[in-house]
């Protein structure tokens, strides 16, 4: 009996240990959420956490402290933020947002100061790209900068381009991945676009029900994990703060999968580590993470909130 106990025990045990908790006092006044929450972006470096919402009279953007203290918002040629990125340079912070509006500032992804100074954008503001143009975008979904300046988006996120494109830090298109399709490389809905620590770029292909890689230099496609997607497709992927855990967003099943992340070489197939359940109806769409700390913040448009997860 003993014997048979041992066997089985180990994956029963890895399966329920809880990896995250909630941090029910983040943020400390929950009433500044007013619209739907649909992006998050940490900016570790200096304890900030950005919000973007959507909805009428609302502000676009909010700014929190990582304790949970409102700081500031800002509103200005934001129409409806999908995806939103900080990246921090040794000089400077920015804060990139996709914008998926129809409306005058639509189909764009813009660069903003921290306190939401326009410093750049790219797209033609109010025109749904094509394809065929590799800076007309459609509904741009996500976006991820290197520090090198390097530029990593996918779009869209319903719209005609289905498709990763990388640009350098002065916007040339250095690649371009993806058609609309179910075939290898091809994308229904890239969503979510995040980098390993090995030069490989992670896709949320989300009406595929798959997450797809592809070699940051090149944009060689390496593999794709699809077995883990079966009841709800990613929306969005960030890794832990060690690179040893990728974090999935499962809106519809209102969920999160962390799944071991591969180490160099082959991508394989997805292990699924742990799965944070989310509330009925919560609706996460995408998430951060704080890549000091480890906290994991979720934007939920069902709940119209941001949810701060510690690892335990």
């Amino acid at each position: 009996l003993l014997k048979a106990f041992d066997y089985s025990s180990p994956w029963k045990e890895h399966e329920q240990k809880q990896m995250y908790k909630l941090d029910i006092g983040w943020p400390k006044i929950p009433e500044y959420f007013t619209g739907q929450t649909f992006c998050v972006a940490v900016d570790s470096l200096h304890g900030l956490v950005y919000v973007g919402q959507r909805g009428d009279n609302v502000p676009k953007v909010l700014v929190f402290s990582e304790e949970g203290y409102f700081l500031h918002s800002w509103n200005d040629t934001v129409e409806m933020p999908h995806g939103i990125f900080v990246l921090n340079t040794a000089t400077d912070s920015s804060v990139w947002i996709t914008d998926v509006g129809t409306g005058k500032y639509g189909h764009t992804v813009k660069q903003y100061s921290p306190f939401g100074k326009l410093m750049q954008v790219l797209g033609t503001p109010g025109n749904a790209g094509s394809s065929l143009i590799p800076l007309q975008f459609d509904q741009p979904a996500d976006i991820f900068v290197e520090e090198s300046g390097d530029i990593y988006v996918v779009d869209g996120d319903g719209g005609m381009n289905n498709r990763l494109l990388k640009l350098t830090n002065d916007y040339q298109e250095m690649w371009l991945a993806g058609t609309n399709g179910t075939g290898i490389g091809q994308f229904k809905i890239p969503h979510s676009v995040t980098l390993d620590s090995v030069g490989r770029v992670w896709v949320a292909d989300r009406d595929n029900k798959r997450i797809q890689v592809f070699d940051k230099v090149t944009g060689e496609w390496l593999g794709s994990w699809s077995s883990c997607f079966s009841e709800d497709g990613p929306y969005s992927v960030r890794f832990t703060a060690n690179y040893k855990y990728l974090i999935v967003a499962q809106l519809n099943i209102n969920r999160l999968a962390v799944l071991a992340a591969p180490p160099v070489g082959t991508i394989g197939d997805c292990v699924m580590v742990n799965t944070v359940q989310l509330a009925d109806e919560t609706k996460p769409h995408l998430v951060d993470v704080d890549m000091k700390t480890g906290a994991v913040y979720v934007a939920e448009i069902g709940a119209q909130q941001v949810q701060k997860y510690i690892p335990l």
